[in-house]
Formats: structure tokens, C-alpha cells, sequence
């Protein structure tokens, strides 16, 4: 099974209000498994970069002014995602914006079927708390420090990690590298990928205050129980 992770960047929230795509970053996983394949290209909105979202990205006008316009790029994007779902925190904003520029250079929108939300899965297994990349981050245990500004292929690159750990986690002691799995050949993957063993532990999930509260219910049952024998 093909999936494709991705994340865009843009010079606002509201295509309708002229707002647009001014990056775009995919990995390639297959049967969960990424590919080392990814997609990544910068987009020239012909427009200004407001402030607020320089901000977020730190992309400029000036960096944006040399780099092809959606209408260029528009099939090497679809060839390269095809039909595969795709993977998105917070799809809604990214499906809308992709269906925007789809629709202004006249090419057939994604179908909304097609993307699988993160952060709708993020928030039914985890009621109540935070959502974010960044929480979800913390949660796992996995490493985004090189998040100083937001990204498209390497919020991409981190996404990956966290759909992994959101759809029933990791084998334990194992990590998933793409510098080590081969990429599909006509849509089988080679059979002599290996599992490589985790640079690092995950990051215990338990904090020392619900560590204490337990310690301190367990000694109510007395010295007399099994496990303290």
C-alpha cells in the first residue's frame, strides 16, 4: 500500500482571498514503510509574502522570485502522488489550497476521500489533548529540533514518524530507515529491507508526578500483596 505524507506552505489561510501555495513536501511510505523517495518543490505565488507568514516559514518574495509557478509544476506534483492516499495534519487546510491552485490552472480537484487526517486521528485517540505536530512530537518522543521555522519536506519527514506511532506505533527497540529499505519496483517492494535497531530509547510516556501518585496509591493495599514479596 502506497501513502503519500504531505504538508504545504502559504501566503495565508484563504485561497479565496487571494492566498496561495508556496511550497510543497511528500514522502513516499509503502506498507508503512518510507521509501527514501520524496517530493519537494518551492512555488512562486506572484504575490507579496505577508508578514505573518514570513514568519512562519521565513520564505521571501525575493527567494520565491525565480521559482516556477503552480501551473509549471502541476503535473510532475500529480504524477508523483497519483491515486495514493495522502497523508495530512489538518488536511482541510492543505486540501483546500491544493484544490485551489488544481482548479486555476483548469486540472480535476483531489478528491476529498483521498486524505487521511492526522489530527483527526491525533484528537480521537487522545481526547482532550494537545494536537499540534509539535505535541505530538513530545508525546512520541521524537526528535524536531531542527523545527526552528516550518518546513514542508521536513515537516513531512516528521510527520511520517508521528502517523507511524499514531496508527499502533513502532516495533519495540526498532526504527524504520529509509536509507535502508528499497524503493518499489513496479509496486513491490524489494524483500531484504532490515529493521534497524533505535539510535534511542523513546522517551518515557509516564511523568514523575503520575509516577508518585501510583507509588503512593499501590502502598495503600499494605506489604502483604503478591508483587511485594
Amino acid at each position: 500500500m502506497r501513502e503519500i505524507v504531505l504538508d504545504t506552505e502559504t501566503t495565508g489561510f484563504e485561497p479565496n482571498d487571494g492566498d496561495r501555495i508556496v511550497e510543497i513536501g511528500a514522502v513516499e511510505l509503502f506498507n508503512h514503510l518510507p521509501t527514501g523517495r520524496t517530493y519537494h518543490q518551492y512555488i512562486n505565488p506572484q504575490r507579496n509574502m505577508p508578514e505573518g507568514a514570513f514568519g512562519v516559514h521565513g520564505i521571501s518574495e525575493e527567494f520565491l522570485s525565480d521559482k516556477p509557478v503552480f501551473k509549471a509544476i502541476a503535473q510532475d506534483f500529480i504524477d508523483f502522488i497519483g491515486g495514493s492516499k495522502l497523508v495530512i495534519h489538518n488536511a482541510s487546510f492543505d486540501m483546500k489550497f491544493l484544490n485551489a491552485e488544481l482548479g486555476w490552472v483548469n486540472r480535476p480537484p483531489l478528491p476529498k476521500s483521498q486524505a487521511v487526517d492526522t489530527l483527526a486521528l491525533a484528537r480521537r485517540k487522545y481526547p482532550g489533548s494537545p494536537a499540534s505536530l509539535d505535541a505530538l512530537c513530545r508525546r512520541f518522543g521524537i526528535n524536531n529540533s531542527s523545527r526552528t521555522l516550518h518546513g514542508a519536506l521536513l515537516d513531512s519527514e516528521i510527520l511520517a514518524e508521528v502517523y507511524l506511532e499514531l496508527i499502533g506505533g513502532r516495533q519495540p527497540d526498532l526504527v524504520m530507515s529509509g536509507s535502508t529499505i528499497k524503493k518499489p519496483v513496479d509496486g513491490v517492494v524489494p524483500q531484504d529491507w532490515r529493521l534497524l535497531p533505535r539510535p534511542t530509547p523513546l522517551a518515557p510516556r509516564l511523568s514523575k508526578i503520575e509516577k508518585a501518585a501510583h507509588e503512593k496509591f499501590i502502598a495503600t493495599f499494605g506489604s502483604k500483596t503478591l508483587w511485594s514479596k
